[in-house]
C-alpha cells in the first residue's frame, strides 16, 4: 500500500499506509490545551460531582446554573468565532474539552446537547443577523439551547417527520403543527433547532424562542440513566415563528440535521472516552480497598483481566479519537486558508471525515459501555448499589449507543458511505481490491522477514486491511444493489473497519513513541493485546460475511485469505494484560 506524509482524505486508511510521524496523538497536546483539560476537570470536581444526587433528583434551576457557571469560566466558547464573544480555539482544543467534561453524568448531557446541536447550527447555517442575535448569549450561557429533531414515529428515519410548517396569510410567520420527543435540555432552554416540513415536503429547520406563542412542553421524561438530564416533548399548536426565523434555505433542513450529526458522533465519542477514563479510576480505586480472603481483589488475575482491558480499549479509541480531530483540524485550516467561510470549513472537514466519525461513534459508546459494565462487576453486590458511583455511570451509559444515530446506524452509514465515495470515485478502492484479489491467487511470498521495530504488527494491519476490501469488494461484486438489505453482513464489515482503524490509530501512537524515545514497555503491550485480539475478531467477522455470500469453490478460496490476512504471532497476552493492571493499580487511577 502506498504511503503518504500529507493528511488523507476521509476513508482513504483503508487503502493507503499512514506514517507515525504524520499522526497526531494526545502526547502531543500544548500546554495551554493541557491547562484547559485541567480546569475541566477541576470544575466537575468542585462543582458537579459533590452534588450529583442533587442534579439527579432534578433539583430547579440547578443544572441550568451549572452551564451558565461553566459559561462563565469560558468552557461554553471554546471552539466559536472571537467576533461572536467566542475563544477561537482549533477543533482538538473543543475536542478535549468534549473529552473532559464528558465524564459529568447528565450535566455532560447537557452541557454537549447546548454547545453542540443546541448552538452549531445557528452559527454553521444562520444568517449574520441570526448569529449576531443568538450566538453571544448561548456561549456565555445566558442562554441555554436545544435541538428539536425526533418525533414519535420519526428516530432515525429523521426525514420522516410529521411536523408540518405553513406560510401565514399575511407571510410575517411560519405556523408549526406537531411534535418533538427526546428533547435534551427541552425543560429549561432558551432557544431551540426545530425541523418541520414547509407545504408537506420541504424539510426545513427554524429558530424557535421560548414564549413563542403556541410553543409548549410536555413534563420530564423518568428515564433509566441519565436522570438529572432534561428530557421532555415539545407541541406545537399553530405556533407562529417569525419568518426571518427561517434557520437556513426553505427545503434543505437535511443538510443541518446531517452535517451537524458528524460532528456531534465524534464529540460523543470524545464524551464517552472521558467517562470511560473515570470509571477506571473508579474501579481500580474500589479494587485496590475492597479486601476477600485477606486480600485486595486488586491482586487478583480475574481483576487484573478486566482493569487491564479497560486501560487497553480506552487507549485504542482515544489514539483514533485524536487522529481524526487532528484531521478535521488540518482540513478545515486548509479550507479556511482557500478563503472559505468559517461554516463551510468545518462542516466540509466534518463530511469529508463523516466515515470515521460513524466509526468512532460505536467504537466511542462501545468502550464506555465495557468499562461501566466491568466497573460494576468489579464492585460486586456493591455495584449494584445507588450509593456506589458506578452505578449511575452504569445507568448513564447506556444511552450512548442510541443518540447521535444508533449504533446500528452508524455501523450501516460508515459501509455506505464508503461504497458510495468508491463509486463516485472519491475513494480508490478497485485498484486495491483487485490486488488484494490477484494476490490470493499467486504463492505467498516467504521471503526475508522484515526485522525493523513493528514490522510484524503493520504487515497485521495491512492484512486487516486486505481482509475488508476482500470481504467488501466480494459481497459488493457478488449482490450489487441487493447489498444494501443485507444489514447482517454489512454489520460485519462495519466492525472489521471499526477495528482495523482503530488498531492502526493506536499502533500508530506508539511507533511515534517508540521514534521520540518515550515508548514504554506499557504501551508496546497495550497495542500488543489489541491487535492480538482484534485479529481474532476481524477473522470472525469476515467468515460469517464470506459464509452469508460465497459458495464452493470461491468460498474456500475467501476464507483462505481471511486465514492468510488475520494471521498473528502467537502472543502472551496474559502477562502483558496483568503489567498493564500492575500499571494501573500502581498509580491508583487512569494515568496513560
Amino acid at each position: 500500500m502506498e504511503a503518504t506524509q500529507t493528511t488523507l482524505k476521509g476513508g482513504e486508511w483503508l487503502i493507503r499506509e499512514s506514517e507515525p510521524a504524520a499522526t497526531f496523538i494526545p502526547e502531543q497536546f500544548s500546554e495551554e490545551q493541557l491547562m484547559i483539560r485541567d480546569m475541566c476537570n477541576q470544575y466537575l470536581d468542585t462543582e458537579v460531582f459533590p452534588i450529583l444526587d442533587r442534579i439527579d433528583d432534578m433539583e430547579p434551576g440547578l443544572m441550568k446554573s451549572l452551564v451558565q457557571k461553566a459559561g462563565g469560566q469560558g468552557m461554553l466558547a471554546t471552539s466559536f468565532p472571537e467576533e461572536y464573544g467566542g475563544l477561537g480555539k482549533d477543533f482538538i482544543t473543543s475536542t478535549i474539552v468534549n473529552e473532559y467534561l464528558g465524564a459529568g453524568h447528565s450535566f455532560s448531557v447537557a452541557i454537549s446537547a447546548h454547545t453542540g446541536i443546541g448552538t452549531l447550527p445557528i452559527l454553521y447555517f444562520g444568517n449574520e443577523e441570526q448569529k449576531q442575535r443568538y450566538i453571544p448569549k448561548l456561549i456565555s450561557g445566558e442562554w441555554t439551547g436545544a435541538y428539536g429533531l425526533t418525533e414519535p414515529n420519526s428516530g432515525s428515519d429523521a426525514l420522516g417527520a410529521k411536523t408540518t410548517a405553513r406560510l401565514s396569510d399575511d407571510g410575517k410567520y411560519y405556523i408549526l403543527n406537531g411534535q418533538k420527543c427526546w428533547i435534551t435540555n427541552g425543560g429549561f432552554a432558551d432557544v431551540y433547532t426545530v425541523f418541520a416540513k414547509v407545504d408537506g415536503d420541504k424539510f426545513t429547520g427554524f429558530i424557535v424562542e421560548r414564549g413563542f406563542e403556541g410553543f409548549t412542553q410536555g413534563p420530564e421524561e423518568h428515564k433509566m440513566g441519565i436522570k438529572g438530564s432534561s428530557t421532555v416533548q415539545l407541541y406545537f399548536q399553530d405556533c407562529k415563528v417569525p419568518v426571518e426565523n427561517v434557520l437556513g434555505e426553505i427545503g434543505k433542513g437535511h443538510k443541518i440535521a446531517f452535517n451537524i450529526l458528524n460532528i456531534g458522533r465524534l464529540k460523543l465519542c470524545a464524551a464517552a472516552l472521558g467517562g470511560a477514563k473515570r470509571a477506571i479510576t473508579t474501579s481500580v480505586e474500589y479494587a485496590i480497598t475492597r479486601e476477600q480472603f485477606k486480600t485486595a481483589i486488586a491482586n487478583f488475575g480475574a481483576i487484573k483481566h478486566k482493569l487491564a482491558e479497560m486501560v487497553i480499549r480506552t487507549f485504542a479509541c482515544e489514539s483514533a479519537l485524536y487522529r481524526t480531530a487532528a484531521w478535521i483540524d488540518e482540513k478545515e485550516k486548509e479550507a479556511l486558508g482557500e478563503g472559505k467561510p468559517f461554516n463551510d470549513a468545518l462542516l466540509g472537514a466534518a463530511e469529508e471525515y463523516a466515515i470515521e466519525c460513524a466509526l468512532l461513534k460505536v467504537h466511542g459508546s462501545e468502550t464506555l459501555d465495557f468499562c461501566v459494565d466491568e466497573g460494576v462487576q468489579i464492585h460486586g453486590g456493591n455495584g449494584f448499589s445507588a450509593e456506589y458511583n458506578i452505578s449511575r455511570a452504569y445507568r448513564d451509559s447506556r444511552i450512548n449507543r442510541i443518540y447521535e444515530g444508533t449504533n446500528e446506524i452508524n455501523r450501516l452509514l460508515s459501509v455506505d458511505m464508503t461504497l458510495k465515495r468508491a463509486m463516485q470515485g472519491r475513494l480508490a478502492m478497485m485498484g486495491p481490491a483487485m490486488k488484494v484479489g490477484q494476490e490470493l491467487l499467486a504463492i505467498p511470498d516467504f521471503g526475508e522477514q522484515d526485522e525493523t521495530p513493528f514490522a510484524a504488527e503493520r504487515k497485521l494491519i495491512e492484512g486487516f486491511k486486505k481482509a475488508i476490501l476482500l470481504t467488501a469488494g466480494g459481497a459488493a461484486q457478488k449482490l450489487m444493489m441487493k447489498l444494501e438489505r443485507e444489514q447482517e453482513l454489512l454489520m460485519n464489515i462495519a466492525d472489521m473497519s471499526i477495528d482495523t482503524f482503530v488498531a492502526e490509530s493506536l499502533l500508530l501512537r506508539v511507533q511515534r513513541l517508540e521514534q521520540e524515545g518515550k515508548a514504554t514497555q506499557l504501551h508496546r503491550d497495550i497495542a500488543g493485546v489489541y491487535l492480538y485480539d482484534a485479529a481474532d475478531r476481524i477473522a470472525k467477522a469476515g467468515k460469517d460475511a464470506i459464509n452469508a455470500f460465497a459458495e464452493g469453490d470461491e468460498q474456500r478460496m475467501m476464507l483462505m485469505g481471511i486465514r492468510r490476512f488475520t494471521k498473528a504471532q502467537s502472543y502472551n497476552s496474559k502477562e502483558a494484560r496483568r503489567r498493564i493492571a500492575d500499571a494501573l493499580i500502581a498509580k491508583q487511577k487512569y494515568f496513560l
